[in-house]
């Protein structure tokens, strides 16, 4: 069975701001996945229950999926009990990794070790790498084989710097992603702000924003049934 790892943040603040998990970015994906008869693992840095972002469940961002995951009892579950990151092998057995994003990823998959591990080694086998709004902040700790850049000379987006600006957050995040990815040598793509976008290019999949989260897991599964 294909197997998949949705990776969410363990961070509850940001520099004493209150965040977590971007609920929807995580459900739809979990969902879509589910749907496609994947066996889907949600793992988090800390393992345990992962705190959820107040804001995503507030009127107009609390998405069907996502109102749908906080009463499915599996899911909900899992997410209450995730596996820590470092006790999953991902030398055997992953075929992706999907990172959910959230302010808390500029918290926690920055300098994490784990994570980054991953991620090589995913990337490195030729298994999917795919991330999501905040999620490709955990991409540019990642080298490929070659010791260069994991996002350098390919097409990625992530969230945007002038949608960071609008949530106002720009002081409290470790770096603005979309200047990281392109210091990197990262093919920086983006639609307009709150639109969908997705760039998949080989076997690294990214979302910039959480409208794209549906698209980012389909083409994840586009990449998998190949």
């Amino acid at each position: 069975m294909t197997k998949v790892v949705l990776v969410a943040t363990s961070a509850t603040e940001l520099k004493g701001h209150a965040t977590g998990l971007w609920i929807e970015e995580l459900a739809a994906p979990y969902y879509q996945f589910k749907k496609a008869g994947y066996d889907v693992v949600i793992a988090s840095p800390a393992g345990g229950a992962v705190p959820i972002d107040a804001g995503s469940m507030a009127e107009g961002f609390f998405t069907g999926e996502a109102k749908k995951f906080m009463h499915d009892a599996e899911a909900f579950g899992q997410l209450s009990h995730s596996l820590k990151l470092d006790s999953i092998d991902f030398t055997t057995g992953v075929d992706a990794i999907f990172l959910c994003g959230g302010h808390g990823t500029s918290a926690d998959f920055v300098d994490n070790a784990a994570l980054k591990s991953a991620i090589e080694t995913l990337y490195a086998a030729d298994k999917i790498v795919s991330a999501v709004c905040h999620g490709p902040t955990g991409l540019p700790q990642c080298n490929k084989p070659d010791g260069t850049p994991l996002v350098k000379d390919k097409v990625v987006t992530g969230f945007k710097d002038s949608e960071e600006m609008a949530v106002q957050l720009q002081d409290l995040v470790p770096f603005m992603l979309e200047a990281k990815l392109k210091e990197q040598g990262g093919k920086y793509e983006c639609a307009d702000d709150w639109k969908s976008k997705v760039c998949v290019d080989g076997n690294l999949i990214t979302g910039q924003n959480p409208q794209s989260s549906e698209e980012c897991a389909a083409a994840v599964i586009s990449a998998l049934s190949l």
